[in-house]
């Protein structure tokens, strides 16, 4: 007579009656635990690479620009370089208007220099376009260049009344940041 018993294998042994071996539950539990012990591990090298609440703080800047009197300038910090805000009198703006965009380097109107309705506001970035050193001009009495708006000491490069290069080694006009006004006194850069 024949042998009637069935051999165990190990597949029958360990399924349940719904098909799933212990093997596989301890695959997935094993994959699961690995997951999450990646995740703890990179979670913190990410999170560290973010900028600081600082930097955060330095990305935007606030400037009044209520107490400026047509023909000065201010100097202000934005991501820790300088920041020159500067209310054109009407004659720099009509000496910013003659002037033929084909004829500049780096071709920028004043209007495109400017915003709307604040074609008097100019702001730009306080650094030459050269080398990166700070222009003068901003401040009371400080050479304002050929063209009566900055001058670079570094190297001679001189800017107009519009913040345009003109004369010099610059290759471009002075950077004008993102900015918007908040209020008629108010500009916000970054």
């Amino acid at each position: 007579m024949a042998d009637t018993t069935a051999t165990a294998t190990p597949d029958t042994v360990t399924t349940s009656d719904d098909g799933i071996r212990r093997r596989d539950f301890l695959d997935i539990a094993a994959v699961s635990a690995a997951g999450i012990g990646g995740l703890a591990v990179v979670f913190p090298l990410v999170s560290q690479m973010a900028p600081s609440k600082d930097v955060l703080a330095a990305s935007s800047t606030e400037v009044d620009v209520s107490a400026i009197e047509p023909g000065q300038a201010i100097k202000a910090v934005f991501r820790k370089q300088p920041l020159f805000v500067k209310r054109l009198t009407p004659e720099e703006i009509a000496a910013a208007n003659a002037t033929p965009t084909g004829s500049l380097r780096d071709p920028q109107s004043l209007a495109e220099r400017t915003k709307e309705g604040h074609a008097d506001i100019l702001v730009t970035m306080g650094v030459c376009t050269h080398l990166g050193c700070v222009p003068l001009g901003a401040a009371e009495g400080e050479v304002k260049g050929e063209f009566g708006g900055y001058f670079c000491p570094c190297h001679g490069s001189h800017y107009d009344t519009a913040g345009r290069i003109r004369k010099g080694p610059a290759p471009t006009n002075l950077e004008v940041p993102e900015y918007e006004f908040t209020s008629d006194t108010v500009i916000q850069v970054g």
